[in-house]
């Protein structure tokens, strides 16, 4: 009996212990995800897109990507890191610039001023918004 509990108690560490790799604690994941998201609205890449989203945040995203369907778009100096957490959301701030052109005129978003919420959801990190 004493066996068993202990195979159990071993069981239960290991279980935890893979669960708690699978989200990476540094924000590694997060802000790549928050990368690949920026990646996919610039290129006008909606699966991607809806993909990287929350799923209350898929249609703002898919609203967020038509604003952007007549310009022509880029990023750049694109960096994130994860900037802290709020409630059961990581916060991801990005650097860097979306450079949108529209008839010759140009216009630059900077990405600092929209931090993310970013959450674990369906085994993966995912854009729930900004902050």
């Amino acid at each position: 009996m004493k066996r068993n509990f202990m195979i159990l108690l071993v069981g239960l560490f290991v279980a935890v212990f893979v669960v708690a790799c699978g989200k990476e604690s540094d924000g590694t994941e997060a802000s790549l995800v928050a990368e690949a998201y920026l990646k996919a609205l610039v290129n006008k890449d909606s699966t991607s897109l809806s993909t990287f989203s929350c799923k209350d945040w898929e249609a703002q995203a898919a609203m967020e990507l038509d604003s952007f369907q007549a310009v022509t778009t880029e990023l750049e100096d694109l960096a994130c890191s994860r900037t802290g957490n709020e409630g059961d959301m990581d916060i991801v701030t990005c650097t860097g610039k979306i450079n949108a052109t529209y008839n010759n005129e140009n216009m630059q978003i900077d990405l600092s001023k929209r931090p993310f919420l970013m959450k674990w959801q369906g085994g993966e990190w995912r854009v729930c918004g900004y902050k």
